[in-house]
């Protein structure tokens, strides 16, 4: 969902193009709160952004290169962006909640040569970098991580002077691979200076519109792609930003009341927590300000999205995209006339839905939904096979089932396969099955969501044991710590069940379904 941001729309009211112009014709105004409280200006981290190109630079990197974060919210997370996108660099994000096996390869898969991570994750990030052979002199602390270079020194001396030879950079994000293992999105550089891209044009298919009075509220981590590509693009087109490092659902009231925000990214699991919140103090924060609150990466459930627009109003809106592109749009008078939907193409894009053997299929059937953009393409970073498979033509899926109605919105009726989302952030089994069937005492393994009350959805194992091990708590408990050394938090499963034998056809096929069944009894699949 990157390569939208490019797109041009005209508008007799845009502002300077890109943040960088905008920092030359306005240095003083405010454009972000950092989590702390802190306002910066615009010289403030326009000087920080040139400053960190001209470091990563002195360290030997040129344009097309990588470098990765391990970052909370923060100034440095949009430093890094800024300085990525004017000198020609690929921004590599990692969730800082992964392992430090995890984040080694990224890294290493990315060739990222610079890691720049926070004292917070410096156990992870140590271990990570010592795992990718990252050279001593190649890693930056924000904070103290003994072996790594404080982060000011990659800064310090640096003119605050824009870089010479500017060029459009971009974020590559990583996501689920074929075996597994995440593949990052990469999309082409197309050598353009930075100005000669409209990046903040993305907003415009939601209806957001330059200055215009817009604060974003940044209330989930920069390192998810959607909420990088929000931020980004508000900052293009002259919105302050306010940043929230720990989301909780009344200091995400405070804020909006106090900054009048107007518009943000949000996941259905949100929502869910700020429902929950007593009456009383619902009713002390004012959220009139508020414009957009658009959500996505996750289904909402039907009474939970009524609550939201009872609460909030028509500001609640929704999208259905994914880290390779977009997608589809539904205002909250879109929903409301069409419940579950989740929107219509945006301008830039196109849906259809094609069934197994590639043909298009007419308004009302079932198949798998797929997207095209008219802003250019993508591959899967060293996956060919991956990024062949999910194609037709120019358009291109990420395997959910769906079905257009005769009025072209898409109603998504099953999910991908496998794929799990919790708290709106995409877990894939493979690689946790892959964990567990490295434990001598699983002869077979299968990973797969069940229902959640907060969550949507909880990461759930059965296992087969193998031969001469007796399913008991003590075994489960093994393998479950097993689990824990290995994984993030969020990727474990949480309960683990026995089976004596896993449904398999002769060709070894796992009939998954028949393993969710029983758990999602009584609720769509």
């Amino acid at each position: 969902m990157t390569k939208a941001e490019t797109e041009t729309a005209p508008d007799p009211e845009r502002p300077p193009n890109g943040f960088w112009a905008q920092a030359a014709a306005d240095p003083d105004r405010t454009v972000l709160t950092d989590p702390e409280g802190a306002h910066w200006t615009a010289s403030q981290l326009h000087a920080n952004a040139n400053q960190l190109v001209h470091g990563l630079r002195a360290a030997g990197l040129s344009r097309g290169d990588s470098f990765a974060v391990v970052l909370p919210n923060g100034v440095a997370f949009l430093t890094a962006y800024l300085a990525a996108s004017q000198a020609g660099l690929y921004l590599v994000p990692v969730n800082h909640h992964l392992t430090g096996p995890e984040i080694a390869w990224i890294v290493s898969d990315s060739a990222a040569k610079v890691l720049i991570a926070h004292e917070r994750f410096g156990d992870t990030a140590t271990a990570a970098a010592d795992a990718a052979n990252l050279p001593a002199s190649h890693r930056y602390a924000v904070g103290d991580i003994p072996g790594f270079t404080p982060y000011p020194q990659l800064l310090a001396g640096q003119t605050q002077s824009p870089p010479a030879d500017r060029t459009l950079g971009w974020v590559m994000n990583y996501t689920s691979g074929t075996t597994g293992r995440p593949r990052g999105i990469r999309r082409p550089l197309s050598g353009k200076l930075p100005e000669e891209s409209y990046l903040g044009g993305f907003l415009g298919i939601f209806g957001i519109r330059p200055f215009d009075g817009n604060v974003h509220l940044v209330c989930s981590p920069l390192y998810h792609t959607a909420v990088l590509q929000f931020a980004g693009a508000a900052l293009h087109i002259g919105h302050p930003l306010v940043l929230m490092d720990k989301w909780t659902p009344q200091e995400m009231l405070r804020l909006i009341d106090t900054h009048r925000c107007t518009h943000t990214h949000m996941v259905p699991t949100q929502f869910h927590r700020l429902l929950a919140l007593p009456e009383e103090t619902r009713r002390s924060y004012d959220v009139t300000s508020m414009r957009h609150a658009i959500h996505g990466a996750a289904p909402c459930p039907e009474h939970v999205k009524r609550a939201m627009i009872d609460w909030w109003g028509n500001c609640v809106e929704e999208y259905y995209a994914a880290s390779e592109g977009g997608g589809a749009f539904a205002t909250a008078e879109d929903w409301l006339k069409k419940p579950g939907t989740v929107g219509k193409a945006w301008p830039i894009s196109e849906l259809a839905v094609f069934d197994d053997d590639a043909r298009r299929l007419p308004p009302g059937e079932l198949g798998t939904v797929y997207m095209k953009m008219n802003t250019g393409g993508f591959s899967y970073h060293k996956d060919e096979a991956k990024t062949r498979k999910n194609r037709i033509g120019d358009f291109f899926t990420v395997g959910d089932l769906g079905v257009l109605d005769e009025d072209g919105y898409l109603f998504l009726r099953d999910r991908k396969i496998d794929m799990i989302i919790s708290g709106g952030v995409n877990i894939y089994p493979a690689e946790i099955e892959a964990v567990l069937l490295s434990h001598p005492a699983v002869a077979d393994a299968a990973v797969f969501g069940i229902p959640h009350a907060e969550w949507g959805e909880e990461v759930k194992a059965v296992v087969e044991a193998a031969e001469g091990h007796a399913p008991s708590d003590a075994l489960a408990s093994a393998v479950l710590d097993h689990c824990a050394g290995q994984l993030a938090a969020f990727k474990r499963p949480k309960t683990l069940d026995f089976i004596a034998s896993m449904p398999r056809d002769p060709n070894g096929k796992l009939y998954k379904r028949r393993l969710r069944e029983p758990y999602w009894d009584g609720r769509n699949l």
